[in-house]
């Protein structure tokens, strides 16, 4: 692994000798720190070892979609020029057809090493959002743009000349509804509708309706190109990828409160509070405990004898600690979703708590 301060100390005096950057993915970026994702500890490291260099990520790193690359180039020299780079987002609804337009945008510019970054979840992050799409021309034949459709699975294609200009969508339903009424002919042109487009700097959630709505919607980037098309589905699989750890975190808690119910007294439970941040804090019972606090009593042997769990101790809370890892990044909304070995981790463990739970050893 690199070292992250000397490789940035390395690409300034590289800029500033008029040599250019060679661009990286954020994922790359990120191990350079020894990091797979982002969160708000390891951005605030990060933007702390750009300021030292005098550097800034061209677009931003916590704001681009984690598999897009990103450049570097000097920082700006006043907080006149750091205000200038701010980026500047439009997004327009409403035209005929149902189609949403897009305004021309200032593209996304750096923020300074150290700065506050854009707080909003954007259309960019999506994977989906950065796959261009395969597109068909308006004058190819319809049997084309359905043979298309059919060796890709898609329920829509983008009707396109070059990858700037989009001419509408076909789609099953559109050429469904022209067949069935006899409107159809020969090329694309006669079965497409008007397209639905958005910014790349949308809210995600603010999208949500005209996905929903329409099915679909084109993500149109900084450079007005095409970069990506966002589908109901893909919707459904990002907020089932955000919504499943929340899930297993919870059923583990739980697992550990019905665990420990019952085995302790008010005082012994009282012991293993944390009392830093709140000493007022009142704990009653087994579910006033924070997850760290189920930690440090699982850990320490006598409490543990109490549960006559037959299971070793110090394989389950090594496991719990490394859930209490995961957990807070999750529970601070971590910008990316957590990766395979660490959801694996999770339902490792859920399946353990449960098997436990199902054979009355716990």
């Amino acid at each position: 692994m690199p070292d992250a301060a000397e490789t940035l100390r390395e690409i300034a005096e590289a800029l500033r000798s008029g040599e250019p950057a060679h661009p990286v993915t954020v994922r790359e970026f990120l191990t350079w720190f020894g990091a797979q994702r982002r969160g708000y500890g390891r951005a605030q490291r990060i933007r702390d070892a750009l300021r030292s260099a005098e550097l800034v990520t061209e677009p931003d790193f916590e704001g681009a979609y984690i598999g897009s690359e990103i450049t570097f180039s000097l920082a700006p020299n006043s907080a006149e020029d750091a205000d200038d780079l701010q980026p500047s987002l439009s997004w327009a609804a409403g035209s005929p057809a149902g189609s949403v337009s897009v305004d021309t945008a200032t593209p996304m510019r750096p923020l300074l090493g150290g700065g506050v970054a854009d707080p909003t979840y954007r259309i960019a992050k999506l994977a989906a959002a950065n796959r261009v799409p395969v597109s068909i021309a308006p004058d190819k034949s319809l049997h084309e743009a359905v043979t298309l459709m059919m060796l890709h699975d898609f329920s829509q294609l983008p009707v396109m000349q070059g990858e700037r200009t989009v001419k509408g969508v076909i789609s099953w339903q559109s050429i469904g509804s022209r067949l069935a009424l006899r409107c159809g002919g020969e090329s694309v042109r006669d079965f497409m509708d008007a397209a639905a487009e958005i910014s790349a700097d949308a809210s995600l959630f603010g999208a949500i309706r005209t996905i929903v709505d329409r099915q679909y919607v084109l993500i149109r980037d900084a450079q007005q190109r095409i970069a990506g098309i966002v589908t109901t589905s893909d919707l459904s699989l990002r907020f089932l990828q955000l919504a499943e750890p929340f899930l297993l975190l919870g059923e583990i808690e739980n697992h550990i409160r019905r665990l420990i119910d019952g085995k302790f007294t008010l005082e012994e439970v009282r012991e293993f509070r944390d009392l830093g941040d709140d000493p007022e804090r009142k704990v009653e019972s087994v579910t006033d405990l924070t997850f760290g606090e189920y930690l440090r009593l699982l850990e320490n042997p006598t409490m543990w004898e109490k549960l006559s769990l037959q299971v070793d101790r110090a394989s389950f809370v090594e496991q719990l600690d490394r859930v209490r890892e995961i957990r807070n990044d999750v529970v601070h909304f971590d910008p990316d979703e957590i990766v395979e070995d660490e959801l694996a981790t999770l339902r490792r463990f859920v399946h353990f708590l449960q098997t436990l739970k199902s054979i009355g050893a716990s």
